[in-house]
């Protein structure tokens, strides 16, 4: 019996159940749409989701298609959490600290003030316990993450006056992202969390004093500099924010193995294109923004220990008072201990060699 004989008589059922479906499958084509949490202008934030979608839709030979939406086309950039654990879209593009106002255990998956480092994050979700536990952590919101993206170490953000002294952090309205708020409020900041689309508008309006966003390379195309001149290092509380990729739970599970495996390698990809394009260009954009009038700073020592030491103490109240946090936490900080001591010796002292030297 031919297959045209075979669909007449027997129907889609008698189809699947005489096992053509794998031909009808490799005929179609998956369409998945990606809702980012940031604009298109930032090339190298909402950029990774393209790398991603690039890289699965080349991997299926252009079956598995995801269209990416800048924040705002389907839903606000905080929005994203919600639109995938509820199904409005499939995926999204975030940084995870953006929803530590739900649970403080979102940062986890992004960065924490005095964290990991970006290889420390890597190294951590991969090799480590951290993507496992985040995971089961996700699960409650119907969710499946995967590392895919990380900046390095940020700056510390524009100031419209210098920052001389812990005194100068009183009243001041700082927009600072996830969860470096918590910790700069006890030293008196009034923090903002505020969209990167919209950082520009309110720095120059005078809605906020100073505003931070990431570094040199998407400081300059934000035009930070032109309305807040004083730049400061480094930003304690981004030490390796991780952006993450979202997949609703149910529309994964119900992926076939070799598209969810494709999935894994394309994320994986992304996350190293994103942080090689962050080491290769924030040098030249620094030398940019120096000429146009930027002034360099170091936070004064006097800003560093407080907010450690505020962090500190924000870390252990939430050990005390929630039990996903707790889980986490301990295993995040014994690995941060343990990667720093090693980090102390043979990388510390190369990186310091090195760095010193007129070559």
């Amino acid at each position: 019996m031919d297959r045209r004989s075979l669909i007449k008589n027997t129907g889609i059922a008698g189809v699947l159940a005489a096992g053509i479906a794998p031909a009808v499958h490799a005929q179609t084509t998956l369409r998945w749409r990606l809702a980012s949490s940031f604009p298109k202008s930032l090339d190298t934030l909402f950029g990774v989701a393209d790398v991603f979608a690039k890289k699965v839709s080349d991997m299926t030979g252009g079956k598995f298609v995801i269209s990416t939406h800048a924040a705002g086309e389907l839903m606000p950039a905080f929005g994203v959490l919600d639109g995938v654990s509820n199904g409005t879209v499939e995926m999204g593009g975030t940084a995870p600290y953006y929803f530590f106002g739900k649970d403080p255990t979102y940062a986890l998956d992004c960065a924490i003030p005095f964290g990991l480092n970006s290889r420390q994050m890597t190294a951590w979700m991969y090799e480590g316990n951290g993507l496992k536990l985040m995971r089961e952590f996700y699960a409650k919101v119907g969710i499946v993450n995967f590392p895919m993206g990380n900046t390095g170490v940020q700056m510390g953000g524009w100031y419209r006056k210098e920052i001389k002294s812990l005194k100068d952090l009183k009243g001041l309205k700082f927009r600072v992202g996830g969860f470096g708020g918590k910790v700069l409020e006890p030293l008196g900041v009034v923090a903002q969390n505020i969209p990167g689309g919209e950082i520009y508008q309110a720095l120059e309006k005078g809605t906020i004093d100073a505003a931070e966003w990431v570094g040199p390379y998407d400081d300059l195309k934000l035009g930070l500099n032109k309305v807040a001149p004083h730049y400061y290092y480094p930003g304690f509380w981004e030490v390796g924010p991780q952006l993450a990729l979202y997949v609703n739970q149910k529309a994964f599970e119900g992926l076939p193995s070799e598209y969810k495996a494709i999935i894994e390698a394309a994320s994986a990809y992304a996350h190293t294109d994103m942080q090689a394009k962050y080491d290769y260009r924030n040098h030249d954009a620094l030398k940019t923004l120096l000429s146009q009038g930027a002034k360099l700073h170091a936070f004064p020592k006097d800003v560093m220990n407080a907010a450690f030491k505020s962090s500190q103490q924000i870390y252990s109240d939430l050990s005390n008072s929630n039990p996903n946090w707790k889980k986490i936490y301990a295993d995040y900080s014994k690995y941060r201990r343990e990667s720093n001591l090693w980090f102390s010796f043979a990388e510390n002292n190369m990186d310091s060699f090195m760095q010193k030297l007129k070559l």
